[in-house]
């Protein structure tokens, strides 16, 4: 996993700089996200899904008159997770028990995405599209530092599909998980858990 996202992130950055003269923009970013803490060890302790939003700014470039381009972003999106950690005596002996997990993280994914633009005319109006790249995960603060440790970088695996509306609105659904671990246990410290988020978004392009 980790050579296929070396490749892609690879492949990316080669097609930025092959289309630095081709059209680009910016625009807005704002959505939520539904993520699930999965532990390696499924039953170490009960996981309820929590929803987080998501804000920032994304770009893309695209090639001309085929339909594939690349776009980046740069996103605050928290992560949460509800886990009962008083189902377990090494924790509810120290007063441990329901807590909520929260992981604010700065995310920077990197896409490779196509748009179908052969509709008949239609594509000034709607163009569905699909996407697939790595993202890069800073994670500046974490709940419950007590309790786990996090890494400070995250990589995920991040794909979905959508479409673009009036050549200016862009609206997706994706998926990511993490290809390494998002925290581990302190206690029980090879109890590795990733996290695993649905999400939906809303761009709106300056131009």
């Amino acid at each position: 996993m980790k050579k296929i996202t070396l490749l892609i992130t690879t492949l990316l950055l080669a097609g930025i700089a092959a289309t630095a003269q081709t059209s680009s923009r910016w625009g807005i970013t704002a959505g939520v996200n539904y993520n699930e803490v999965h532990f390696k060890q499924t039953d170490i302790m009960p996981a309820k899904r929590m929803w987080g939003p998501q804000v920032g700014i994304t770009g893309e470039m695209n090639f001309g008159g085929i339909g594939f381009g690349v776009e980046g972003a740069l996103l605050y999106t928290l992560k949460q997770g509800k886990l009962n950690y008083g189902d377990r005596t090494a924790w509810s002996s120290m007063g441990y028990g329901n807590e909520t997990v929260s992981m604010h993280y700065i995310d920077v994914p990197l896409h490779l995405k196509f748009k179908y633009r052969r509709l008949n005319g239609l594509e000034d109006t709607f163009k569905p599209m699909v996407f697939v790249g790595p993202q890069f995960s800073f994670l500046p603060y974490a709940s419950h530092k007590k309790l786990n440790s996090y890494p400070p970088v995250n990589v995920y695996l991040d794909m979905g599909a959508g479409f673009e509306l009036f050549n200016r609105w862009q609206l997706r659904a994706g998926y990511n998980f993490s290809v390494g671990q998002s925290f581990h246990t302190k206690i029980l410290d090879d109890n590795v858990a990733k996290n695993r988020t649905w999400y939906v978004n809303l761009t709106w392009f300056l131009k």
